[in-house]
């Protein structure tokens, strides 16, 4: 790849090509957990956090009737910084000169003007809109003149808040090499390989320790056990309304094969399987070109997700109230070299995988420089994605709208999407596999709220 297209695609910074595509999608800015007072003490007493998304600096706070607001972060008065605004329950006030502002950004008083002066009804600070999903708020940040798109009917936004955990993490590197770890279905039989398979009893949360669907002469196999002896996956895509949808085939006897399907949902985000019943939507949100954080969405196709035990050992990973990784460059990201002899490939742990990807990523550099790799077959969705992505920054640019859940026109054509990791008849993959998802979206007990929910929108659309 030219260094000029390289950058085209990992810059997010206002009036950046890949920014303003970016800005067209609803972006994650904070988990609903940032503003609890059990896991930050300090928002029993100021609900404020300083947030930064594409390259910009905002300020997120709760008023007293709980409603969020999300502004840009410089007091229109004299730029100073809101995020130490004061809290008064009724809005933000700057403490520069007390300018005070609620949640639409209506600046709602300026003490120090003279007795009677209308001047703050004249002001407004830029806010954002927001909206709540599944324990996380998302802002849109495209332009001010534009309707935000609906927001996306995916599985993990339409189930019950009981059937849905979010977490996040920061990495220290450019979103879309992080996206690209996530679309490769290589990756996971090097990576992720595991010496020695883990008790299936005790796999709940835990990424490849799960068993794949489907059995071998009646033996339940782990996926790491999949991947470990199967490490030349057949690859294909193909395109969707949301993005594309991949399938990797790793033959396994002349009767059986292993089949994975997953999802690239443009232009950050891909769904995979956790488990026959739960699966991983994950987003990879620009804190600005060298940073950003992970939001994952893991979802319950049967009962409540267990959100402590999925929450402690994931809170154990990081450090508050940031979530920042305890594992990185500063301590080679716990690597073991004894460890990469005798139990993973990697060196770098059994118990979170997701440290794997953290590695893999942020030791490619803070933006990988792609003039200097060499794609193989096994890259094919990768480039296929980086073609979609270049199409897409060169829509916007010239007035078009972006692709995908961006567009309006195909919000009723996206919902899911379908995930699975089976051991699959070899001649009969394709019906298999899909009989084993309708099956688990059928037995989904928020299958018919998610339906009735999506008639009731349809419906109120035809008006």
């Amino acid at each position: 790849m030219k260094a000029e297209l390289n950058q085209r695609i990992t810059q997010v910074g206002p009036g950046t090509p890949g920014g303003e595509l970016l800005r067209r999608y609803w972006q994650p800015v904070a988990l609903l957990d940032e503003f609890d007072p059990t896991l930050a003490p300090e928002m029993a007493v100021r609900p404020v956090k300083a947030v930064r998304v594409l390259g910009q600096n905002f300020v997120l706070f709760r008023d007293a009737r709980g409603q969020f607001g999300l502004l840009d972060r410089d007091c229109p008065h004299r730029g100073a910084d809101l995020a130490y605004g004061r809290n008064e329950g009724d809005g933000i006030r700057c403490p520069f000169h007390g300018w005070k502002f609620d949640t639409t950004g209506q600046c709602i008083e300026t003490p120090a003007e003279p007795a009677g002066s209308k001047m703050c009804s004249r002001i407004k600070q830029r806010s954002y809109p927001l909206v709540q999903r599944s324990g996380v708020l998302f802002g849109w940040f495209g332009p001010e003149d534009q309707t935000p798109p609906p927001f996306p009917e995916l599985d993990c936004f339409t189930a019950p808040d009981t059937h849905t955990f979010a977490f996040k993490g920061l990495w220290h590197c450019n979103w879309l090499q992080s996206l690209e770890v996530g679309i490769d279905p290589a990756h996971a039989s090097y990576l992720h390989r595991f010496f020695n398979d883990g008790s299936l009893e005790d796999s709940y949360g835990k990424q490849f320790r799960g068993a794949s669907a489907g059995d071998v002469g009646g033996e339940r196999w782990p996926m790491t056990r999949v991947m470990r002896e199967f490490g030349q996956p057949t690859i294909t895509f193909e395109p969707k309304p949301y993005g594309l949808q991949l399938t990797a085939l790793r033959p396994m006897t002349d009767e059986l094969t292993h089949v994975r399907v997953t999802n690239a949902v443009f232009p950050q985000t891909f769904v995979i399987p956790l488990s026959e019943t739960m699966t991983i939507t994950q987003m990879h949100v620009p804190v600005d070109d060298t940073h950003n954080y992970w939001y994952a969405f893991f979802t319950s196709f049967t009962g409540p997700v267990d959100k402590d035990a999925m929450r402690t050992p994931r809170l154990q990973a990081v450090t508050l109230p940031d979530y920042i990784p305890k594992a990185g460059r500063h301590n080679n990201w716990g690597f073991n070299a004894e460890e990469q002899q005798t139990r993973t490939y990697l060196g770098m742990g059994e118990d979170d995988i997701n440290v794997h990807d953290q590695w893999a990523c942020e030791s490619m550099g803070a933006i990988q420089d792609r003039t200097r790799e060499h794609l193989g077959t096994t890259d094919k969705v990768i480039m296929a994605n980086r073609r979609m992505l270049l199409q897409a920054i060169d829509a916007v640019e010239q007035g078009g709208t972006a692709p995908g859940v961006a567009d309006p026109a195909q919000h009723s054509a996206i919902a899911g999407p379908d995930t699975v990791d089976g051991i699959a008849p070899a001649q009969d993959w394709e019906n298999w596999w899909q009989d084993a998802v309708r099956e688990k979206r059928e037995g989904a007990p928020w299958h018919d709220r998610a339906k009735k929910a999506s008639a009731v929108e349809e419906t109120a659309g035809a008006k």
